[in-house]
């Protein structure tokens, strides 16, 4: 603190305040343990977030790609909006103080990279992203410049990025609804969920919410796959598959029975169908980590753990 005006706010730094010992007693003839490290000095250092002197038996480096789609469908089937949010979360257990570079498949670094080494890029699928925050600790001079993710990284978990992809999204399902009134006191629903990602693949704990009517008395169901059941409290038949391999195409079929109204003169606005899911190992956006290089003084060996994430964001389709 300056004059009451808090001078740094780094969570990496004020951990250092808060510690988890006992007050020692002025009276005691027991030799202070370890000393307490120099916050002071970390503040002024050019690595403000990061301590000197870390050391770890296993020098290992776990990075997640964790993404939400957000979707709206027509009832037709055609995207009426689209993209993607995602963020690289990191949890760095390196010793000393490394240089970590992180290689994406996004269009401008690889088209930066290829002008700086001369020679035409791999064609692979590249992406574009849109909008792009970082973490303090990332070197935006050599990003500018060079179009490369470089930094110093804090100590243990922390999150280095953030972005948006509106352009070329993998939508992992694909949803197609018929719902028929049949007069005033029947209706048939038929749903059909395509997963459209690898068939080694499998989404997990998916939740197809197909909504109905507020006076609807009974409901009867067939389910290819999962388990169905009628949730009176928000107006909704409830699908739920825990297991979802790709390239498959489970169906739901239910009839619902309403009770006839006199006073419901107004027709049923259909809000539209919702879904839940997590599909590890996929991309929605086609993100992709290159490489990760990481850089010490001691040359010391590292285990990179890479794992990608998909779950749902506002993943609706009218019906």
């Amino acid at each position: 603190m300056d004059f009451g005006y808090p001078q740094n706010l780094s969570p990496e730094i004020l951990k250092l305040y808060i510690t988890q010992e006992g007050v020692r007693s002025p009276f005691s003839s027991k030799p202070a343990e370890k000393p307490v490290p120099n916050a002071t000095l970390q503040v002024t250092g050019a690595v403000g977030w990061r301590r000197e002197g870390l050391v770890y038996k296993k020098n290992e480096v776990f990075l997640d790609i964790i993404e939400s789609v957000n979707l709206l469908m027509s009832s037709k089937g055609s995207v009426l909006r689209c993209d993607v949010t995602g963020k690289i979360l990191m949890k760095c257990f390196l010793s000393g103080m490394p240089d970590l570079k992180l290689g994406l498949n996004d269009k401008i670094g690889l088209e930066k990279e290829s002008e700086i080494k001369s020679r035409p890029t791999k064609s692979g699928k590249t992406i574009e992203l849109d909008d792009v925050t970082f973490h303090q600790c990332v070197n935006l001079t050599r990003f500018n410049s060079e179009k490369t993710v470089s930094f110093v990284p804090p100590d243990g978990e922390f999150e280095l990025m953030k972005y948006r992809i509106t352009e070329g999204v993998n939508l992992p399902f694909r949803v197609l609804p018929t719902i028929k009134e049949l007069g005033r006191t029947r209706m048939e629903v038929n749903v059909k969920v395509k997963s459209v990602f690898g068939a080694k693949m499998f989404a997990l704990g998916v939740v197809v919410k197909v909504p109905v009517p507020k006076q609807t008395a009974k409901t009867s169901f067939q389910v290819t796959s999962g388990r169905a059941k009628y949730n009176p409290a928000i107006d909704c038949l409830v699908w739920k598959i825990r297991k979802f391999p790709g390239q498959t195409e489970p169906t739901l079929s239910a009839e619902v029975e309403l009770i006839s109204t006199i006073t419901e003169k107004k027709s049923w606005t259909r809000p539209p169908i919702q879904m839940e899911f997590q599909v590890p190992m996929f991309t929605a956006s086609g993100l992709r980590v290159r490489f990760l290089k990481v850089w010490e003084r001691s040359g010391y060996n590292t285990v990179e753990w890479v794992r990608y994430i998909t779950k749902a964001g506002s993943y609706e389709i009218r019906c």
